[in-house]
């Protein structure tokens, strides 16, 4: 299957990029000013991936709708980056804070919400006892701290290629000799993290099995599927193995949910019956709302309760002022009650599945090496063919300058997919239309690059 023509390619990115310029002077302009005030001239420096040279600015969004300061209006499937995965402003939370509002913000109290919360993520992902958190990357920093005091070990284990957030530890990959190596572009680390870290191929059963048998892991911190680097499935038998061999070694498993909770209500953990001692969550549950969580079985938290010289109250490092607050409370409340409840992820699914099968057409219709991978709501498209299997892999087959012809072409008609990869993710509030759209948009893309 040949690749597309790249010169074509660079002439097209040129001439969709201009057509990007001319339609949105305004979102251009605001980045221009701002670069004086902000660090990279945004509010978070990640925001400057921005396929189009600039980034989009935002006026208003609702349900699976952005709409921007040039008055365009977008069909979202970045969804906040699953953030927005409850969809744009739902009704149902927007109620909820905005009452909480009324009555406090910031308090050093519990509220009867966390207990409902925590009592509803116990029965979604099968463990029993949770805390709070603002964002999943606090969630996996805690988790990771409890895994080490518990089990005195003082080394994680992440797979290769890795996100769970801003975690220091996790900034780790094999190179192409397999040796085990710190994340190019990693900022100011604060000590090599192979130094806190053993990291493996997704995928690598024997590789797992031997880093696990020196005996000195707390846990294995993992997605049960790969998706920043773009999604990776896991293979027949993998994460059985996975967790076998943890309870062989006295290795917390520690199951990082913030993306695969698109597999289902509880996430890939309810959806393939899997086991973990911990699972982290953020984003989604919380409606667009900043908050996180992290559960552990009651087994673990009876074992750290217990534990006399662990300061789980005062300065022990576990925990947050603002953790737990009433407006993040609940919105979570609101959120996994009222919006992102079981019943509607068959339809999220099912027009992830009509996605995925369209692109999958187009790629064949035109002999593309691509290929479709999907979670759940969740679905993308691949430069490679077959899909990648571990982390490597699919860095190895990113394709920058193809990516952002795709997603500039897709804005300049009114598509949004996250900026980071080519990953749409379905909410209660997505159509068929609205994945016909991107089909629409997309058949006419790749027509235009194979000529």
């Amino acid at each position: 299957m040949p690749a597309p023509d790249r010169s074509r390619l660079s002439d097209l990115l040129a001439r969709e990029r201009a057509r990007f310029a001319d339609d949105h002077p305004r979102s251009a302009a605001e980045y221009a000013s701002a670069r004086a005030a902000l660090f990279g001239g945004v509010p978070m420096t990640w925001m400057n991936k921005a396929s189009g040279g600039f980034p989009l600015y935002l006026d208003a969004a609702h349900g699976a709708r952005v709409r921007d300061l040039d008055g365009r209006v977008y069909v979202d499937f970045a969804l906040g980056d699953t953030g927005a995965m409850a969809g744009h402003a739902p009704a149902a939370t927007v109620a909820a804070v905005r009452a909480q509002l009324e009555r406090g913000l910031t308090v050093m109290m519990p509220t009867r919400d966390a207990s409902w919360v925590g009592t509803e993520l116990a029965r979604r992902f099968g463990v029993a006892r949770w805390s709070f958190a603002l964002t999943a990357t606090d969630a996996n920093r805690w988790a990771i701290r409890l895994a080490r005091a518990v089990t005195g070990r003082a080394k994680i284990l992440v797979n290769s290629y890795c996100y769970h957030g801003t975690v220091d530890e996790t900034l780790v990959k094999v190179d192409e000799h397999g040796a085990q190596v710190i994340r190019e572009g990693n900022v100011g680390a604060a000590v090599d993290p192979t130094t806190t870290t053993r990291v493996v191929e997704y995928n690598d059963v024997a590789a797992l099995e031997r880093e696990l048998s020196y005996g000195d892991v707390a846990c294995v911190l993992m997605e049960p599927a790969l998706t920043n680097v773009g999604i990776v499935l896991p293979e027949d038998g993998y994460l059985a193995a996975v967790r076998s061999l943890c309870t062989q070694t006295g290795t917390l498993l520690i199951n990082d949910e913030t993306h695969t909770v698109s597999a289902g209500p509880g996430g890939a953990t309810g959806a393939w019956g899997l086991h973990p001692d911990l699972v982290t969550i953020g984003k989604a549950i919380g409606g667009g709302i900043p908050c996180g969580a992290y559960g552990m079985s009651a087994e673990l938290a009876d074992r750290l309760e217990s534990m006399p010289d662990l300061d789980l109250v005062d300065m022990g490092g576990v925990g947050g002022t603002l953790a737990g607050n009433p407006v993040s409370m609940t919105a979570m409340r609101a959120t996994l009650s009222e919006v992102l409840t079981d019943d509607v992820w068959p339809a999220m699914i099912a027009l992830a599945d009509r996605f995925g099968d369209a692109v999958d057409e187009v790629i064949d219709a035109h002999e593309l090496p691509w290929s479709v991978s999907r979670l759940g709501a969740r679905v993308e498209y691949r430069f490679c063919r077959p899909a990648p299997r571990t982390g490597g892999e699919s860095a190895a087959a990113a394709d920058e300058e193809l990516e952002d012809y795709l997603h500039t072409y897709l804005a300049n008609r009114d598509v949004l997919l996250t900026p980071f990869h080519n990953m749409a993710l379905m909410s209660p509030a997505t159509t068929a239309g609205d994945v016909d759209r991107h089909t629409e948009v997309f058949t006419a893309a790749v027509e235009e690059l194979v000529g």
